[in-house]
């Protein structure tokens, strides 16, 4: 099966994601895709006993301790590798002594990028800067850079006052999508998304006034209107000569939140737009290793804008996974291991299903099918393969552990949900008794 790839498996690879999310699938992703092809995995995330780590692909998992920084990184790192190589998954006699390390949220990404000197040569990843990656990363700069380059891109304001986020949400036109510039900078547990849609000033003005708390600038983007056949995505690998011969365009057909959301059932589907607009802008960056774009087409004019560049493995990479297995995670093993990188073999009609987000959207959206077609409308294209992010019938263990926890999690929420209800019917207003009628206004009861 893995006849076109030949991996080095003396490299031991080390996950990384310093976000604290247990229902992380691309995570599991990665690590049964590179140990299933025999390559040792071992995972630096929120908890050791999170979902993830119950996969017997990975070898071991360590917690990365509470409010970890980008700057803390190489430390963590260094500490880890020493246990690697003295444990009980030693790099053999001869190796390099190596490990590759793959940042799998935006803070481990700009962290390894940011602290290059004092991870090399020890350490495998990406020839990658810091500035580099935020022209991408932030959504502020991301705005200049497709303006700069001529790359469509949803209309973008960028307020210095709540009266100003207020004036500009008002000509962008309601509703408007408010994204926080540097969203790995927000807090945990504050209730503040990384991207919303606002329906009112009053909570522009709200969300404008949390900017503090946020870390970040608020900006305010056109909401470019949803709709099937209306949202892409493109994943590839850059490799260090500037090649990208892994790379593919899928398009999501549901997503939680509804309409704006991450991906819960995407489609290996090609789009020749996207992937030349995508692979231009690759170019045009210089970028190096895994990158995963977002685009939405703009109903009026046709045009694909970008949304948002993630400089790392989208969560639902693993959809690209051709006929042999190969995805942007394994191209990358390969290439930073001095190993050729196949040529991708296409599977137009492979579909990719988040089980917990999915069952959630068809709650919200139940007249769509999982196939994106509504009314039971049929679905064009060529119908190939599911892969689902949490079950696996050689690595069963995640899925119950996700099912456990993420049952716990919708508990909690209702929970709270009803208790902010019931607070809120206290603290309103109880009605004044009506008074009886009478003759005079002079009689009437003043209420207790």
């Amino acid at each position: 099966m893995l006849r076109r790839q030949s991996f080095d498996i003396s490299v031991p690879t080390v996950l990384v994601r310093l976000d604290r999310n247990p229902f992380h699938h691309g995570t599991l992703g990665a690590a049964r895709s590179l140990g299933r092809a025999g390559i040792p995995v071992h995972a630096v995330i929120e908890s050791s006993t999170s979902p993830v780590a119950r996969s017997r692909f990975l070898r071991s998992a360590r917690a990365s301790p509470g409010g970890t920084s980008a700057d803390e990184l190489p430390a963590l790192l260094h500490r880890y590798a020493d246990e690697i190589e003295d444990g009980a998954d030693p790099v053999p006699d001869g190796a390099s002594n190596r490990l590759l390390v793959l940042p799998l949220d935006d803070v481990s990404a700009l962290g390894l990028a940011r602290r290059r000197d004092t991870l090399s040569p020890r350490f495998l990843f990406p020839e990658q800067t810091e500035e580099q990656l935020l022209r991408v990363a932030d959504k502020a700069a991301l705005a200049e850079t497709c303006a700069s380059l001529g790359l469509p891109h949803p209309r973008t304001e960028l307020p210095d006052g709540t009266d100003e986020a207020a004036a500009m949400a008002w000509s962008l036109g309601l509703p408007v999508v408010a994204k926080w510039s540097r969203p790995w900078l927000l807090p945990s547990g504050g209730g503040l998304r990384s991207t919303s849609i606002v329906r009112s000033l009053a909570e522009v003005r709200e969300l404008y006034a949390r900017t503090p708390e946020a870390g970040s600038r608020l900006l305010l983007q056109e909401l470019l209107p949803a709709g099937r056949d209306l949202d892409w995505f493109f994943h590839g690998y850059v490799d260090a000569g500037g090649g990208c011969t892994t790379g593919a365009t899928g398009r999501k057909e549901r997503s939680w939140p509804d309409g704006a959301g991450l991906t819960a059932v995407g489609r290996w589907t090609p789009n020749p737009a996207v992937d030349r607009t995508a692979r231009e802008l690759l170019a045009a960056l210089g970028y190096r290793g895994v990158c995963d774009l977002d685009f939405r087409r703009n109903r009026a004019t046709g045009a694909y804008h970008l949304l948002d560049f993630n400089p790392r493995p989208g969560a639902q990479f693993r959809l690209f996974a051709d006929a042999e297995e190969l995805d942007v995670v394994r191209a990358l093993h390969l290439d930073l291991t001095g190993r050729p990188v196949p040529p991708q073999s296409p599977a137009y009609g492979r579909r990719f299903v988040v089980e917990n987000y999915a069952a959630l959207s068809l709650l919200v959206s139940p007249r769509r099918r999982a196939d994106g077609t509504e009314d039971g409308t049929g679905s064009e294209g060529v119908r190939g393969r599911t892969e689902y992010a949490w079950c696996a019938a050689d690595d069963p263990a995640p899925a119950f552990a996700m099912g456990l926890a993420w049952l716990g999690h919708l508990l909690r929420r209702a929970v709270a949900s009803a208790r902010r209800f019931l607070a809120s019917r206290r603290a309103r207003p109880q009605p004044s008794p009506k008074a009886p009628q009478a003759r005079s206004s002079s009689h009437q009861l003043t209420p207790r």
